[in-house]
């Protein structure tokens, strides 16, 4: 007989049933909430997919970054290319939600420049960019699916003089406290090794 653990949290964003009894990717996910957090070139994105990659073969990388020009296009398409045909890879500045991700593991990269994308086209308007933003993360991970975000600890460093940076980054630190909040795991990145900040998983024997 298989050994077997359910795991379930207390907000109830995760529930799943492991068996060992394969050998890999025998975990089939309902919904979790992961965020991985840290500053710049700590190691986020890469430990981020390899998280992905080792709880599903085909993960998808939904990308928040906004295409400027020809030129940044250009190097979208080699970084799709450079993560390997295992990904599905979905360009999206904004509206999350309207993509079906049932049933897969995805992983946001990233929620700095998600917040950007809200924070400017709202005109710098800080209390409606976060409300717009909260509302769509809701939308979105109102989906079962298993969710990694990565995003910046931005406001780590000193305080800015310019007052837009100062409204972004108080912004960008309230979405990152309303995903931990709700996350199941939070990982802090330092140097490439994660930090292990928030955990709700349980195990029931």
């Amino acid at each position: 007989m298989a050994m077997a653990q359910y795991f379930a949290s207390g907000n109830g964003n995760i529930k799943y049933y492991r068996t060992f009894a394969n050998r890999k990717y025998t975990d089939r996910f309902m919904k979790q909430i992961i965020l991985i957090t840290g500053g710049a070139r700590s190691g986020k994105s890469n430990y981020a997919e390899r998280l992905a990659l080792s709880l599903s073969p085909n993960p998808v990388y939904l990308a928040t970054s906004r295409i400027w020009d020809e030129e940044f296009r250009q190097r979208v398409l080699r970084h799709q290319a450079n993560r390997g045909p295992e990904w599905t890879n979905i360009e999206e500045e904004k509206e999350l939600s309207r993509h079906s991700l049932q049933g897969r593991v995805v992983l946001i990269d990233c929620v700095t420049l998600w917040c950007t994308n809200y924070f400017f086209d709202l005109e710098a308007d800080t209390d409606k960019a976060l409300a717009a933003i909260k509302a769509e993360f809701d939308r979105l991970t109102e989906q079962e699916a298993t969710f990694i975000f990565v995003t910046n600890e931005i406001g780590m460093g000193g305080t800015s003089e310019n007052l837009i940076q100062r409204k972004f980054t108080d912004m960008q630190g309230w979405m990152n406290q309303y995903i931990a909040t709700r996350a199941n795991q939070v990982l802090l990145m330092v140097s490439g090794i994660p930090v292990k900040v928030k955990d709700e998983k349980q195990t029931i024997d």
